[in-house]
């Protein structure tokens, strides 16, 4: 029987160098928890701007999601499915907003759909206008989360086995029918990961937010919004919001890995 003390020094050693990065990583978080109150983070929940806050982080980011779910549905499937000239390009745009800078999406948003934008001019002939509004926050947490859906969604649908859509096809199944009823619950587990984490990061967005939408109180302030002006005006308020965005992402994180784990076949595992 093999020494069992090589492979505990290998452990010993893995465990040492191991250790800088994840007291790195850790003792941020465990002291920006430790720093709050938990009375105080209570009281300030009724405060206005914090109401604020997270009223409209909620309702955009919602709204973000909803938007990446039924237009990158099309675009995923399409992707996943096909392979036609162009497929690579259009695959790498869609993975930009992840990796671009939010300065720059930002910026690229208000060009695009600001009042003397390359469409937003045209829409201020009809007295629209989407800078620095509401409308505005949704549109730059939708450029740069919806990828994360789009992403997740194309690996769910090529995990679908052919057979059984073709087997639905030979009974009679129409192609909308096909992905309704076979193709969209075979993948439900990972499209779901992928809205959850299109939800959490629509609900982080800072940089292009501030910079297409502004950072107006009750209009286009969101959380990482409010925890940026309260960092200056009001660190009790930065200190509160930045605890339950904490707390969302370390549960959104956490929901999305039992999601996704529950989708791993045990054989494979």
């Amino acid at each position: 029987m093999p020494s069992r003390r090589p492979v505990r020094t290998w452990w010993l050693s893995l465990a040492l160098l191991s250790a800088p990065l994840l007291l790195f990583l850790c003792l941020p978080l465990v002291a920006l928890v430790l720093r709050i109150d938990l009375l105080s983070v209570l009281m300030r929940l009724g405060e206005p701007p914090v109401v604020q806050a997270i009223s409209l982080s909620l309702l955009t980011a919602s709204l973000a999601t909803l938007i990446a779910l039924f237009a990158g549905t099309p675009v995923a499937y399409l992707l996943a499915r096909w392979s036609f000239r162009g497929r690579g390009v259009l695959d790498t745009l869609i993975d930009l907003p992840m990796v671009l800078p939010p300065s720059v999406a930002g910026i690229a948003l208000l060009i695009t759909f600001g009042r003397r934008g390359l469409v937003g001019q045209y829409l201020a002939e009809w007295g629209v206008s989407l800078a620095f509004t509401s409308a505005a926050v949704v549109l730059a947490q939708t450029f740069v989360a919806a990828p994360f859906y789009v992403k997740a969604a194309m690996g769910a649908f090529a995990r679908v086995e052919r057979e059984l859509e073709q087997a639905a096809a030979i009974d009679g199944a129409s192609p909308l029918q096909v992905f309704r009823l076979v193709t969209v619950p075979l993948s439900r587990t990972m499209l779901l990961g992928g809205l959850v984490m299109t939800w959490a990061r629509a609900l982080g967005e800072f940089g292009a937010t501030i910079i297409f939408a502004g950072n107006l109180p009750g209009r286009t302030q969101t959380m990482p919004l409010a925890i940026y002006l309260g960092f200056e005006l009001d660190l009790g308020v930065a200190l509160t919001l930045s605890v339950i965005l904490l707390a969302t992402s370390f549960a959104v994180l956490f929901v999305v890995k039992r999601i996704l784990a529950q989708s791993v076949p045990s054989g494979s595992l």
